[in-house]
């Protein structure tokens, strides 16, 4: 029986923390998983970076790889968000980026080794994948592997789902997605569309793009309606300030005003919704996830042809909730894409749960095609 040795990386180990970055692809083989979309690996470095990501100021990471054979076959994340323990009053340790080959042994290890330095910690459980938080990528996909992953969501294959429940992990939460086609909003029930009339006439509401000239102002706008929006939504925790300025200069590159809007009653900021050009169809294109010497191009003209979006975020203050706003922000967001010829979009992640948010999206006949699963394992 061949040995499975579990390697901890350093946050200051350089080339330790490449060979974690590099693990993706020797685990996807484009031709045996064309879903797979490679990756940037600057944008994976910098979510791992603890010297310059201010996510770090209030978290620790440790880095796991295992290898087989003298190989890498595996990687794990094991993270201790001290920011969600002290919201949550909780004991909680997560885990994230994880990636292995199809090998129970494997994927036992990395689990095994991420859950001993989260209980080392004194937490009670583990619970993932985060990678490395609900503000950023999270979730295993147990439902469309067939499906194009958009920008910002998690793929993998569907033995990972067997690997987690083999190896004792137990469902926590469920994240959905909706797709719609464009086209479908002319066939929308006239019931459907004669509601959102109403709601965005008699409360007052009105929809402006995204400033991007003032861009600071708008971000510091967007922070507060953040925070106060998603409070009561599960395993949120706040953002600080610097984090999500540090979030959304990532994003600058890709916003399109059209998509990137906000919501005002009565002239007060109450909501905004931000829709990100679906750039995953361009990465598919960079298959080494470098963006020199040729990526970079790549990107910048792709960019322009995109014809999709993944609505990332829609969250509207509790004092402006209630009322069918939710409705309305969704009927504004179609009346956009047809105004600009997109060709549909994808609303998620969404909680299973949370029935303001999915009740839209089901009355509009969007069917749920996608589907993420959080795992949680005790430790103690």
């Amino acid at each position: 029986m061949s040995k499975i040795q579990i390697v901890e990386v350093a946050n200051d180990d350089k080339r330790g923390v490449k060979k974690f970055i590099d693990l993706a692809w020797r685990v996807f083989d484009p031709k045996e998983h064309p879903q797979w979309v490679p990756p940037l690996r600057m944008a994976v470095k910098e979510s791992l970076d603890t010297k310059h990501n201010p996510f770090y100021k209030r978290c620790d990471i440790q880095l796991f790889i295992a290898e087989k054979d003298g190989k890498a076959v595996g990687r794990i994340a094991a993270i201790d968000n001290h920011a969600y323990n002290e919201f949550h009053k909780d004991k909680l340790g997560h885990y994230g980026f994880f990636e292995s080959i199809d090998d129970q042994e494997v994927a036992d290890a990395l689990f095994n080794a991420a859950a001993e330095w989260v209980k080392k910690r004194g937490l009670r459980a583990m619970q993932g994948p985060m990678n490395p938080s609900t503000n950023h990528e999270c979730g295993l996909l147990v439902r469309g592997q067939s499906q194009h992953p958009t920008i910002m969501t998690t793929w993998n294959p569907k033995y990972y789902e067997t690997l987690h429940d083999k190896a004792g992990l137990k469902q926590a939460k469920d994240l959905v997605a909706y797709y719609l086609p464009t086209d479908k909003m002319s066939a929308l029930p006239p019931k459907v569309v004669a509601y959102a009339e109403r709601i965005k006439k008699e409360s007052r509401i009105s929809f402006r793009d995204f400033d991007v000239k003032n861009f600071q102002r708008e971000v510091e706008m967007c922070f507060d309606i953040y925070n106060s929006a998603w409070e009561k939504n599960w395993g949120f925790f706040p953002m600080t300030r610097e984090e999500f300025f540090f979030a959304a200069k990532d994003m600058k590159m890709l916003l399109d005003p059209n998509f990137a809007f906000i919501a005002e009653v009565d002239g007060k900021p109450a909501g905004f919704m931000l829709a990100l050009p679906d750039i995953n169809w361009v990465l598919k294109r960079i298959p080494n996830g470098k963006l020199f010497p040729t990526g970079i191009f790549k990107l910048l003209i792709g960019k322009k042809m995109l014809k999709t979006v993944r609505i990332l975020t829609l969250g509207v203050k509790p004092e402006f909730r209630g009322g069918g706003i939710f409705a309305a922000f969704t009927y504004e967001s179609f009346l956009r894409a047809n105004r600009v010829g997109l060709l549909g979009g994808e609303a998620s992640w969404i909680l299973e749960d949370n029935v303001a948010m999915n009740k839209p999206w089901l009355d509009l006949g969007a069917p749920l095609y996608r589907r993420w699963r959080i795992y949680e394992r005790n430790v103690q």
